[in-house]
């Protein structure tokens, strides 16, 4: 079988019985294409055929392949080219085709301390105060800043909402997260209320798309289909600008927001672990970073000895 048949049917694995978000897949897809691609071009300096570039491939090929990345991509994208070479070279194994997983004794770079970037309770509402709420799309535009700030969720999960997502009299949202977990979040009042006034204002628009205003997609688009994650993006980045914030937010940026408020508010760790759908505590722990930050600050001007 072809090098990019393999690479095809291991991406259809990942996808059908691993659970992999599409995003995933899609950067899997391109990590392995690249590192073919180097490979492909080691087989052609050493005039040998690209049969044999899978029995070829040995530790020092690999190690040359991520030694070249460095200084290149930030150390968590090399991370995820090689969790998609190991995994890769794991499925091979399986298959038959490759005596063990040359990528197996690579070490995993390590990671840079990462302070998410998030917005000061000001900032959001001015954030939130901006969209027009005498228009629809103004209404729609709210209720998508609304919910990504009152539950911190991904904006995958956010495009993936649909009207039965939602449960207004419990105020809780059903998301799907990576992997397809499932996972109940609570929802303000505020997010509630703006998400109403939007359903309400685009009733006749559903009814034409869907035949029931009950059904189809919680966020459209004029036409009535379901909005793209870009699409997201790109209305968060647009009341960003317009509201005059110093920084280039996006709706990741939202979910660091909401997380960082929980906290500097008294909510432990576990919880906005829990609430965010983090795996792994450690995960949750770059938040805490902040909120250090910022209590050492208050430490260093409230306290007579701190000087």
């Amino acid at each position: 079988m072809a090098v990019d048949q393999l690479i095809e049917e291991f991406i259809k694995a990942l996808e059908t019985q691993k659970g992999y978000s599409p995003h995933t897949i899609r950067s899997y897809r391109i990590d392995l294409k690249q590192f073919w691609g180097f490979l492909m071009g080691k087989q052609e300096e050493a005039g040998k055929e690209p049969r044999s570039a899978i029995e070829s491939v040995d530790f020092p090929l690999i190690r040359e392949f991520f030694g070249r990345l460095f200084g290149k991509y930030r150390r968590t994208t090399i991370s995820r080219k090689l969790s998609a070479v190991r995994s890769f070279f794991t499925f091979l194994e399986k298959k038959g085709l490759k005596v063990g997983n040359p990528a197996g004794e690579i070490s995993t770079p390590k990671q840079e301390r990462y302070i998410p970037n998030y917005l000061p309770v000001d900032e959001m509402f001015r954030l939130l105060d901006r969209p027009d709420r005498q228009r629809p799309l103004g209404l729609r535009d709210l209720a998508i800043l609304e919910v990504l700030y009152s539950c911190g969720i991904r904006v995958s999960e956010l495009a993936g909402l649909n009207l039965g997502s939602m449960d207004f009299d419990q105020r809780l949202v059903k998301v799907f997260g990576k992997g397809s977990k499932e996972r109940i979040v609570p929802v303000g009042k505020q997010a509630i209320s703006a998400v109403k006034a939007y359903l309400e204002s685009t009733a006749g628009l559903r009814r034409k798309a869907y035949g029931d205003i009950r059904e189809g997609p919680l966020f459209v688009n004029f036409r009535g289909g379901r909005l793209s994650t870009r699409s997201i993006g790109k209305i968060v980045k647009k009341y960003g600008r317009e509201s005059g914030l110093m920084t280039d937010i996006s709706p990741h940026d939202l979910r660091h927001t909401f997380a960082t408020h929980l906290l500097d508010g008294g909510a432990d760790l576990r919880s906005v672990q829990e609430l965010l759908g983090h795996a792994s505590l450690s995960t949750t722990q770059k938040y805490t970073h902040v909120t250090l930050d910022r209590l050492m600050e208050v430490y260093d001007k409230a306290h007579p000895r701190s000087k």
